[in-house]
C-alpha cells in the first residue's frame, strides 16, 4: 500500500519513479518508469479506469468518450506499441521484467486488434452503461477516501454524465438486438439506482442538497435515454453478434493468451467432457438407491447413463433455501469453509478480511449469477464484494423455482468457494501483494478463473463435505458446466448453432434447466471467447499440479504449490509453469 500511494503522487506530475534504494539506471527500472508515466498520463484522460484502479485523484471527473477522444486513445496505444521496444532493451531486463514486458506488448496489441474489429462504442450499447453507473457506484462503494469527499466526487461527476449520454447518441449504430436489450435493462437500473438507490449508499450524506439537485436533474437526462434505446436503436439493432471463425481464432489468441488454439481447446474440451460425464455417472450410481429406494436404475447404456445422472441431479437439486435468502444462505456458509481452509492448509488465507457478500445492484445484471468485484490494485484495502443476483422480482413462479434448483444448497456452496474462499477473492488478495504495477494494472481473467474453478475439486478431494456425494455430483455438475461453456462458445461463433441447439446441448449434455441454459446463451452472445477462459485456466492449473506432484513425490506440499502459483500476480497461464517453479526453489 505504501508503494501504491508513492505512485499515486506522482502521477499528478506524470514523472517516472525510481524507488529509494532501487538501482536508478537499470533496464528494469526503466520499464518501470516508462510504465508509470504512460499510466500517469492515461489516468489524467481517463478517471474511471483511474478510480477502477484505485487511483483518486481524477475521481471528480469523467472520460471524454466521443469519437475524437476514442480515436485519439488508440493512435496513442499505436505510438506506445512501436516505441516501447526503441525505448526498452529486452536483453537487458531481468526475467521477471522481460514478462513484465512481453504483457505490456501483448496487452497493446490486443487492445489495437479489439478497435480495429469490434469498435464497441458503435456496436454495443452496454459500453455506456459502465460509465453512467460505476463512474458513481466505485467511489462510494469501495474507495477508501472519507466518504463526504466521494459523496462530492459522485456530485461532480454526476453533472458529466448527459456528456456520455451524448456520445452514445452520437456512436451508436446498428449493434446486435441482444446487446441492446441487455443495455436497456441495465440502463433502466442505473434509473433506480440515481432515484433511489444512491442514497442508500451515501451513507450520512444521503440528505445532501447538492446531491437531491444532481439526482433531480440526472434522472430525466436517463430517461430520454431509456426512450432513444428502447424507440430508437432497438428497432436499428440488426447487427451479427457472432464473430465468424476467423476472427474467434484471432481474437482467441490475444484474449486467451495461453499458447493454445481455439480449435485445439475444443478438441480437449469434447474430450473433457466424456471424462467429467463417466465420472458423474460413477456418483449417481451410488447415489441412486438412496435417492430412489423403490426404482430400478436405468439401463447401464450410454442413454441410461445420462438419464441415471439426469434423475439423480434433479432430485438433490430440490434441496435449496428460499429465495429471499439466497444471500443470507451465502453468508452462512462462508465461516466453514474458511475454517477447513485453515485446519486443512489449502494455503494461508490473507487478512484482515475484507470481502462483503452483497446483494448484486440491479443495474450490473445481465447474465450473470454472481461475480466476485476485487479491491482495486492500487487501493488494495478497499473492500471486495462477491455480489449474487437473486431471481428478478418479474418472474413467474414456476421460472423462479427452476432458477433456485439450479443454484441450490449444494451449488451455492461451491459458489463460495468460486468466487471467495478460496477462489476469487482469496487468489486477487495475493495478487494485489505482488509489486508488479504492470501485473496489477493487466491482470488475467484466465488465471483468476482457472484458479476458482481448480480450487473447487481441491476442496472437495481434501474433503470439505465429509464425503457428501450429493455435494460432489453437484461440483463435477459445476464444473460440467465449464467444459461445455468452452465448447459453446466455440461453436456459437464459429458456426451456425441455433439456440434451439445451444438449449438441447446445455440441457442434455452439461445437465443444466432450461431457465439457467437460456441465460447462458445470452452470455454467449455478448462476449465471444470469454465462456473459455474457465476451462483453459483450470487446464493450466491441473497440468502444473500434476507435473510438480509427480516432481516432487512424497515432498509435495500442497498449501506451498498453492502459494507459490498465486505468488506472482494474475499473471498469463502460459508462464505459470516457469514462475511457480521458480517460486518453489525457496523457502514457503
Amino acid at each position: 500500500m505504501k508503494r501504491a500511494l508513492i505512485i499515486l503522487a506522482l502521477f499528478v506530475g506524470g514523472e517516472p519513479l525510481v524507488e529509494s534504494g532501487a538501482q536508478p539506471f537499470t533496464e528494469d527500472a526503466k520499464l518501470q518508469g516508462l510504465f508509470e508515466q504512460t499510466l500517469g498520463a492515461e489516468f489524467r484522460l481517463h478517471p474511471l479506469y483511474a478510480t477502477r484502479a484505485g487511483a483518486h485523484d481524477y475521481d471528480d471527473k469523467l472520460d471524454d468518450v466521443s469519437p475524437k477522444a476514442r480515436m485519439a486513445s488508440i493512435e496513442r496505444a499505436r505510438k506506445t506499441l512501436d516505441e516501447l521496444p526503441k525505448k526498452i532493451n529486452y536483453q537487458k531486463l531481468t526475467r521477471s521484467a522481460q514478462i513484465d514486458f512481453e504483457i505490456w506488448q501483448h496487452e497493446l496489441t490486443k487492445e489495437l486488434w479489439l478497435a480495429d474489429n469490434t469498435d464497441r462504442f458503435a456496436n454495443d450499447p452496454r459500453v455506456y452503461n459502465d460509465y453512467i453507473t460505476e463512474c458513481t457506484y466505485a467511489l462510494l462503494t469501495q474507495s477508501t477516501l472519507p466518504q463526504p469527499r466521494n459523496v462530492r466526487n459522485a456530485i461532480a461527476r454526476m453533472a458529466q454524465i448527459s456528456k456520455v449520454v451524448q456520445a452514445a447518441k452520437d456512436s451508436i449504430k446498428n449493434p446486435p438486438k441482444v446487446l441492446t436489450e441487455v443495455a436497456i435493462k441495465q440502463n433502466r437500473g442505473a434509473i433506480a439506482y440515481y432515484d433511489a438507490g444512491i442514497f442508500d449508499l451515501a451513507g450520512e450524506d444521503a440528505m445532501s442538497i447538492d446531491l437531491k439537485k444532481a439526482s433531480k436533474a440526472l434522472v430525466p437526462v436517463l430517461r430520454e435515454y431509456q426512450k432513444f434505446l428502447e424507440d430508437d436503436v432497438l428497432p436499428r439493432s440488426t447487427g451479427e453478434w457472432r464473430i465468424g471463425k476467423k476472427r474467434f481464432a484471432e481474437k482467441f489468441l490475444l484474449e486467451i493468451d495461453a499458447g493454445v488454439t481455439a480449435d485445439e481447446v475444443l478438441k480437449e474440451a469434447e474430450a473433457e467432457a466424456d471424462r467429467v460425464e463417466n465420472e458423474m455417472y460413477v456418483v449417481a450410481r451410488q447415489l441412486w438407491a438412496q435417492t430412489f429406494p423403490n426404482k430400478v436404475i436405468p439401463v447401464d447404456d450410454a442413454k441410461g447413463r445420462r438419464e441415471t445422472v439426469r434423475l439423480v441431479l434433479e432430485a438433490t437439486s430440490k434441496e435449496h433455501g428460499k429465495a429471499d435468502d439466497l444471500i443470507v444462505d451465502a453468508r452462512a456458509g462462508v465461516e466453514k469453509i474458511k475454517k477447513f481452509i485453515k485446519d486443512k492448509d489449502i494455503l494461508q488465507l490473507p487478512g484482515p478480511d475484507r470481502c462483503k457478500i452483497i446483494e448484486m445492484p440491479e443495474f450490473q445484471r445481465g447474465y450473470s449469477i454472481a461475480y466476485l468485484n476485487p479491491a482495486p490494485p492500487l487501493d488494495a484495502k478497499a473492500a471486495s464484494y462477491y455480489a449474487i443476483a437473486p431471481p428478478p422480482s418479474t418472474w413467474d413462479a414456476k421460472r423462479v423455482k427452476s432458477f433456485m434448483e439450479e443454484y441450490n444448497r449444494h451449488i451455492l456452496q461451491i459458489l463460495t468457494i468460486h468466487e471467495a474462499y478460496p477462489g476469487h477473492y482469496v487468489q486477487l488478495e495475493y495478487a494485489n501483494r505482488h509489486p508488479s504495477l504492470i501485473r496489477k494494472m493487466y491482470s488475467s481473467g484466465i488465471f483468476a478463473e482457472g484458479w476458482a474453478v481448480y480450487t473447487e475439486q481441491v476442496m472437495l478431494d481434501e474433503g470439505y463435505g465429509n464425503g457428501d456425494l450429493k455435494l460432489r455430483l453437484h461440483q463435477l455438475k459445476w464444473y460440467m458446466r465449464t467444459v461445455c461453456n468452452a465448447i459453446l462458445d466455440h461453436k456459437m461463433h464459429c458456426t451456425d448453432f441455433s439456440d434451439e441447439d445451444a438449449i438441447r446441448f446445455l440441457i442434455l449434455r452439461a445437465f443444466q434447466s432450461e431457465a439457467e441454459a437460456i441465460l447462458k446463451i445470452l452470455r454467449a452472445k455478448q462476449n465471444s471467447c470469454q465462456l473459455s477462459t474457465y476451462f483453459v485456466g483450470r487446464m493450466a492449473f491441473q497440468r502444473l499440479r500434476r507435473s510438480v506432484q509427480n516432481e516432487l513425490g512424497k515432498n509435495f506440499e500442497l498449501g506451498r504449490f498453492h502459494e507459490a502459483a498465486l505468488a506472482h500476480g494474475s499473471l498469463p497461464v502460459k508462464y505459470l509453469p516457469e514462475v511457480t517453479r521458480e517460486r518453489l526453489k525457496g523457502e514457503r
